[in-house]
């Protein structure tokens, strides 16, 4: 390569296709990972992580719910969750227990220890989350949430 030839510069966030002209699905992605790096910052003290947090969040919504289910509610690969829910397990996070009707299938609920332990990530995750919402009316953050679950449930399956 020619020391003549200049480097483009790249621009920052907010820039150029970085920002407001840019493709709708490169600017939802840059927004997930902002917000991702965020929530890791802030669980990382209670050695939980993003998905972790997805993970406790949704069997705290649906109690007992089998692996293939949180993986789907989390959107995570089984192998994923899999893996999550040992590690949960281990740190005393979750319980699991067979399924009253399927023998094989091993029903997750949080324990003890896991439900205080998303207290208090759910405390953090809100106020990132209000941090988020500054500055929009409450119509506004409505019709983002709209918007949001439309690009969610119009994805071919």
């Amino acid at each position: 390569m020619d020391d003549a030839t200049p480097t483009p510069l790249i621009p920052q966030v907010g820039e150029g296709k970085r920002g407001e002209n840019g493709y709708l699905g490169y600017l939802l992605r840059q927004a997930a990972g902002a917000y991702r790096h965020r929530v890791e910052r802030a669980l990382a003290d209670l050695r939980v992580t993003p998905p972790q947090f997805s993970v406790l969040t949704m069997l705290a919504a649906y109690p007992g719910v089998s692996n293939a289910d949180l993986a789907r509610l989390a959107l995570l690969t089984p192998q994923t969750v899999s893996t999550i829910v040992a590690n949960l397990e281990r740190a005393g996070a979750i319980v699991r227990q067979p399924h009253h009707y399927h023998g094989r299938v091993q029903q997750i609920d949080l324990s003890e220890t896991g439900k205080s332990l998303l207290a208090t990530c759910r405390e953090r995750v809100h106020g990132i989350e209000q941090q988020l919402a500054d500055g929009l009316s409450r119509e506004e953050e409505s019709a983002l949430r709209k918007w949001l679950v439309r690009v969610a449930t119009s994805a071919p399956r």
